[in-house]
């Protein structure tokens, strides 16, 4: 049986094909505060030169209050949330104790891990963290996030992994909460011509 073909106009084809139209405007929603920026006046003084033929002298006194205003209110430091307890229990875990739970897990392998060896303690645990599937995906999740998540679920991640994470912050280590795996499908591919 041949395909059939709709067609307006009673009931034969017209051959021609509708056109496209994009005169129709489509806009994207904007932040309240680009708004507000956008639509306050300029407060540059070349800007009031422009707009203005004579210099206001009372504009000029009232942006200079309100610069001395702006640097004299306190700055807000937020308060230090609390701990939980499971991370009162981390804070407790000692460097013998994580080395012991890193020498129980490679006690289970067959094989030393040879790829691993320039890699600190804490890295290797967290990498490990990371690829421990029982605890859920790592990826687009912060370390700390995924713990979080598995200690509510009921899933028992390990304390030793929080501890980790919590001394890491401390010492500032950078891009630790992000899994080593993220990392590697964030990356972009250097090609060479």
């Amino acid at each position: 049986m041949p395909a059939t073909r709709r067609t307006s106009g009673g009931g034969r084809p017209s051959g021609k094909q509708a056109t496209l139209s994009f005169n129709h405007r489509v806009t994207k929603s904007v932040p309240k505060s680009i708004k507000e920026i956008s639509s306050a006046p300029a407060k540059s003084p070349l800007a009031k030169h422009v707009i203005h033929a004579e210099p206001d002298v009372k504009d000029e006194v009232d942006t200079d209050v309100e610069e001395k205003v702006l640097v004299e209110e306190p700055k807000h430091i937020e308060p230090e949330r609390k701990k939980t307890e499971a991370e009162l229990r981390a804070d407790k875990i000692t460097n013998r104790q994580i080395s012991q739970y890193w020498r129980n897990i490679e006690s289970e392998r067959r094989t030393k891990r040879l790829h691993q060896e320039d890699l600190s303690l804490a890295e290797k645990v967290l990498r490990y963290w990371d690829v421990s599937s029982e605890y859920g995906p790592c990826v687009g999740i912060s370390r700390h996030k995924r713990w979080q998540r598995a200690d509510r679920l009921g899933l028992n991640p390990p304390v030793e992994v929080l501890a980790v994470l919590m001394q890491e912050e401390d010492k500032g280590t950078r891009g630790i909460e992000m899994a080593y795996m993220d990392n590697i499908l964030n990356s972009t591919v250097v090609t060479t011509n």
